[in-house]
């Protein structure tokens, strides 16, 4: 594969610069035209593209991409259609644009000699460790439309469970940032209003109303201030969050959250129980296994948690007596993932976990709406309820 520094023209004529890999000049301009570049200049070089790196975009491709993706491969490369044929049909059914630039060139490299694994992993932006590690296992093992309706499986269930969790989030975020926001402007913008009116009464306030006024004052008189304050603690949280040491934080106090830890914590354990039986089902080792659910965790604690689990295990233990270890997995967890490895059905038993789980999640978010909604309204009625009592004392 030779790489090519080109230069060309978009649809909209402006100029694109870039670089991409491929086995001659010709599939390189078929690529090009097929993207609707037109061709300015091409240039061989010697630089070698990073791993993963995308030629044309590297955002994330969505979820719902993915699943599509991977199933209608599955169910063609079932049905005995050649992989780059499956390819070309996938890039004309496609719609969205940046993903579709994606499989253009995993169908290019494919058609170039390329195995399939060795192509998305020129993606790694798009496709994750878990996705290429298991197409990789399917090649080798002949079972590659297995593997392929598998990982929709599993990807399905996985872009379930997050709409769930996000559903649940959402209600609860909007309702409390109205009520900060009303409650902000009714102490920069009504208060001040009242205190006129009672600067003209000429009598003592109560102290509820006094305080009130004082603490209007202070917001009106440093408005600028509490703003600029709001905004530099917003990218110093911002910014912290970024940090080996911030994900970290947060990602522990998800997890013992008074009223949301309890969803976050079973989210992660079905989260790591079929991410890992589904890699362990396809013939991945079980250290390579537990290396990529790690990345896959989603929460910094869990990850950290698992590769310890993996170092044990390097080392000759077991798996459950590391997962013990953690104090991050329920009691529950830890023994049948015991009794799976002593009967030798680990997968299964891991799967299971993960069924299990995804039902507490549901029934964790029904719980936790039906919870919220009074909690909220009494919230409500706590705050704008004290402020108009407190104008009216």
């Amino acid at each position: 594969m030779t790489v090519y520094q080109y230069v060309a023209k978009d649809p909209k004529g402006k100029n694109v610069k870039g670089e991409l890999e491929a086995p001659d000049e010709r599939s390189l301009l078929s690529l090009l035209r097929a993207n609707e570049l037109s061709i300015i200049s091409v240039i061989e070089t010697k630089k070698k593209i990073r791993k993963g790196r995308m030629p044309f975009s590297s955002k994330k491709a969505p979820l719902s991409e993915l699943v599509l993706f991977s199933r209608q491969l599955a169910t063609m490369v079932d049905a005995g259609i050649p992989i780059v044929q499956a390819l070309d049909i996938l890039c004309e059914q496609t719609q969205h644009k940046e993903f579709k630039k994606v499989l253009l060139d995993i169908r290019q490299t494919v058609s170039s000699g390329s195995n399939l694994s060795q192509a998305l992993a020129r993606h790694g932006a798009s496709f994750s460790d878990l996705f290429i590690n298991m197409v990789r296992a399917g090649e080798e093992s002949g079972g590659l439309d297995e593997i392929l309706d598998r990982v929709a499986t599993y990807l399905e269930k996985t872009q379930r469970i997050i709409a769930r969790v996000r559903s649940a989030m959402i209600y609860p975020i909007v309702v409390c940032s109205m009520a900060v926001g009303i409650t902000f402007l009714i102490m920069v913008k009504v208060i001040p209003v009242f205190k006129d009116m009672y600067a003209d009464f000429g009598a003592e306030l109560p102290k509820p109303t006094l305080t009130l006024i004082i603490i209007s004052d202070f917001l009106v008189n440093n408005l600028l201030l509490i703003v600029i304050s709001g905004f530099c603690l917003f990218f110093t949280v911002g910014w912290f969050a970024r940090t080996r040491m911030g994900q970290y934080f947060f990602d522990r106090l998800k997890l013992d959250l008074p009223i949301f830890g309890e969803l976050f914590r079973k989210v992660a354990v079905s989260k790591f129980s079929r991410t890992l039986s589904t890699l362990l089902k396809s013939g991945v080792s079980i250290l390579n296994a537990l290396e990529i659910t790690s990345k896959t965790a989603g929460n910094r604690v869990i990850e950290d948690a698992v590769m310890k689990v993996r170092s044990a295990i390097s080392e000759g233990e077991n798996i459950a007596d590391p997962l013990m270890k953690a104090k991050v997995f329920p009691p529950m967890v830890v023994r049948m993932v015991s009794v799976g490895e002593k009967t030798g059905e680990l997968e299964k038993m891991l799967n299971k976990i993960a069924d299990f789980y995804e039902e507490q999640v549901d029934v964790a978010i029904s719980g936790l709406t039906s919870m919220l909604e009074p909690l909220i309204i009494l919230f409500l009625g706590v705050v704008i309820g004290g402020i108009v009592i407190c104008m009216f004392l």
